[in-house]
């Protein structure tokens, strides 16, 4: 990874924020108001095969990475007993969990395998102030169509032999609360834009619907794009905490630029009350509302529960990443300096993440079949995530030539 001898401004990101978690059930901050200023049935095989690879890709591996495993090309299917994967189901998300205007929500179910199981979550920007949170605004999603069954490719596609996850059983969490799936709390933003950030109690609803409906998982898969990358390695801390005796993998899509700022992860923390949910782990004493942020999260959960596999996918030069940075009136032409930041960072606290880091300004690749052309440095991803979901660790994969 190269090392940048710049100092990141204070400033950075104004969508940067600490997202606190913790154990709650359903249910919402909402009574706290703070003003700011401001499918048919498929048939599968259970996985692929996973075989000896040979071109390892150029990333130096930290000090912190346990030992990794050279990524596999993909191969048959092996001749085990298949899955049968069901249509989705809906699941109403009850009176505790709603959108950022109070209209409700649901989540979906697709049942394949009982022992193996992805909790996924939906991305869709955020908001954290009036104009971000205003009725005009682009960069959030503010509520959900109800009934509209997740219809995607990528990771979700049953029918492609070569999807590790084809088997897996899926609870998909969409996202309507701008604040990544880890807010709680109402808020007033001025006199005519109030948010309800339910973001947390409705997360919190799809790990319940896991821990409810597969008491048997053996492997949990957290997976997310976008604004839904960001609260992976939290929710896997939170799964671990009850799930003693499951492998748990978390595979994020597109967050990996956002740093840690402490004066803006109060700030926003604040806003959504991410601190209202803080989990009661030892790792967790004494921390304040600066020290929470997005790459802490890593630390945090990784460091209370060190058996967790943490991965993630970004794009060099994510041009949505950039745009939030842009927001806030930071230049993020250089914005892979930022990406190998966050990951030295975490690792420098003693916590691996495997990371595979693609050229380009594109954004997210999970729902898309991308991700089964996407290869950099002869690494093809799908056989990056194979090694992952085969219980081993993936080295680095990351471009050289990045734009």
């Amino acid at each position: 990874r190269r090392n940048d001898d710049r100092t990141m401004s204070t400033k950075l990101f104004t969508l940067v924020i600490v997202a606190a978690v913790g154990v709650a059930a359903c249910s919402s901050g909402g009574d706290d108001t703070v003003e700011s200023t401001d499918a048919a049935t498929t048939v599968v095989p259970i996985e692929p095969t996973v075989s000896p690879v040979t071109t390892e890709p150029e990333a130096p591996v930290t000090s912190a990475s346990p030992e990794t495993t050279e990524v596999a090309p993909t191969t048959e299917a092996a001749e085990v007993e298949p899955v049968t994967v069901g249509e989705w189901i809906a699941i109403p998300g009850g009176d505790d969990c709603r959108c950022s205007d109070g209209s409700p929500f649901e989540l979906w179910e697709r049942p394949a395998d009982p022992t193996k199981v992805v909790l996924y979550f939906q991305g869709g920007g955020a908001c954290f102030s009036a104009e971000t949170c205003g009725p005009d605004s682009a960069t959030f999603t503010r509520n959900l169509t109800i009934g509209a069954v997740p219809d995607f490719g990528g990771i979700f596609d049953e029918t492609n032999p070569e999807n590790p996850l084809a088997g897996h059983s899926i609870i998909y969490v969409p996202y309507c609360t701008g604040d990544v799936h880890l807010g709680d709390r109402v808020t007033e933003y001025s006199d005519t834009v109030t948010i309800d950030h339910n973001g947390f109690p409705n997360a919190r609803k799809g790990l319940d619907t896991v821990l409810a409906n597969y008491p048997d998982v053996e492997q949990l898969v957290v997976a997310g794009a976008s604004a839904g990358s960001i609260p992976t390695p939290a929710f896997a801390g939170l799964a671990a905490d009850v799930l003693t005796d499951t492998e748990i993998v978390t595979f994020g899509d597109s967050s990996a630029a956002y740093p840690d700022v402490p004066a803006l992860n109060a700030g926003i923390g604040a806003l959504w009350g991410v601190l209202d949910n803080v989990p009661d782990w030892p790792v967790n004493e004494g921390l304040g509302p600066e020290e929470w942020s997005f790459p802490g999260l890593y630390v945090q959960a990784g460091t209370q529960h060190p058996d967790i596999t943490f991965a993630r996918f970004d794009y060099a030069y994510d041009q949505v990443q950039a745009n939030f940075a842009a927001l806030a009136g930071i230049q993020a032409d250089d914005l892979v300096t930022f990406i190998d930041q966050t990951e030295a960072g975490i690792e420098a606290a003693g916590v691996a993440v495997a990371s595979y880091v693609a050229p380009g300004d594109a954004h997210t690749i999970v729902m898309s079949d991308e991700f089964y052309d996407m290869e950099v440095e002869g690494v093809r991803l799908v056989d990056f995530l194979t090694t992952l979901v085969a219980g081993d660790v993936p080295a680095d994969v990351r471009c050289t030539e990045c734009r």
